[in-house]
């Protein structure tokens, strides 16, 4: 069995996005175990990730598990935080959990208003935290029931202070490399202002795309970044990043009517260079050094397919990105 080296944590995240059965995504952590990855997560998409996690974490023992991102607009801060105490026993304290707060127009498309976003992060996590130690503190066998680290997704300053304030690390998404020090930094600042020797942790979960080929897999990579270019989250770290033309150049042909395929011709290249991983492992390998050198403690492999099917994808990534090298 080949490992990927445990002093490089490096984990990855499987989608409720997805036709993916629950014992399809356990099946996939399953291998990430085998071949030694250090995490799975699960993103909040169709389906519920902190229950999905639970599922996971008795059918391993070794991985650590987490969300990447729960959504804190679907449960109360009472019940999020019992259901990471059931995740915590499960795994036996291998879970992390990472909050998001969605976007505007999907919330929308459901029912559910999402107000003003940012404080209501900050509040949020801390009411699921002081649930958390109330029930540590009130267990009867404190061992058993570790508190579990919560970061949040930060993909802007304002948003990376807030996880400093009260959370345990950020997890951002489509972060452009160039950005992470200043994203990092900030939270880390606003982190040491009341903790100076707090462990604050970075991550960061990545599009990546293993292909011989390159040219598919850059192909692949772009239509993957002009289904997240309509959303204007991401559009406005991406502008932040020095995009600001090609972004408003993709919004206007958005509203246009242009198909993601037609978008995905105007995604420039250096966008891809920015935010993805992609080609040959060994590629992928050197670049995945490249974003831990700008802070990322655990890069996360949000691996998409270029030419075969997504669960296929994923199985033949887990091998390839962990296959020790001659």
């Amino acid at each position: 069995m080949s490992s990927y080296p445990h002093d490089k944590p490096l984990g990855i995240v499987l989608s409720t996005v997805t036709n993916s059965s629950l014992n399809t995504l356990i099946a996939l952590a399953q291998q990430a175990e085998h071949y030694g990855l250090n995490s799975v997560y699960i993103n909040e998409g169709r389906g519920d990730a902190i229950g999905t996690c639970v599922a996971i974490a008795l059918s391993t023992s070794k991985i650590n598990i987490g969300t990447n991102i729960a959504n804190i607009y679907f449960r109360t801060p009472y019940l999020a935080a019992q259901s990471i105490n059931m995740l915590a026993e499960a795994s036996k304290g291998r879970a992390k959990i990472g909050f998001g707060i969605s976007h505007r127009n999907i919330l929308r498309s459901i029912g559910i208003e999402m107000g003003d976003a940012r404080p209501r992060l900050e509040t949020y996590i801390k009411d699921v935290k002081t649930h958390l130690r109330s029930r540590q503190e009130n267990s009867a066998k404190k061992e058993e029931t570790p508190l579990t680290p919560i970061f949040a997704a930060a993909n802007t300053i304002d948003s990376a202070k807030i996880a400093g304030k009260v959370a345990d690390g950020i997890m951002p998404y489509l972060s452009p490399i160039s950005s992470l020090p200043l994203l990092l930094g900030s939270a880390v600042a606003e982190a040491t202002k009341t903790s100076p020797d707090k462990s604050f942790k970075c991550v960061l979960s990545i599009p990546t795309f293993f292909c011989e080929n390159e040219e598919d897999a850059i192909s692949a990579a772009k239509y993957n970044l002009a289904f997240f270019a309509n959303l204007p989250n991401y559009r406005r770290q991406w502008r932040r990043a020095g995009f600001s033309e090609d972004i408003d150049r993709i919004k206007e042909k958005y509203h246009m009517g242009a198909s993601r395929r037609e978008i995905a011709r105007l995604i420039p290249m250096d966008l891809v260079e920015e935010v993805c991983v992609y080609g040959k492992s060994i590629d992928c390998r050197k670049k995945l050094e490249a974003f831990r050198a700008q802070g990322v403690d655990e890069p996360v492999l949000a691996i998409s397919p270029v030419s075969e099917e997504r669960n296929q994808a994923t199985l033949r990534g887990i091998a390839e990105i962990t296959a020790r090298q001659p």
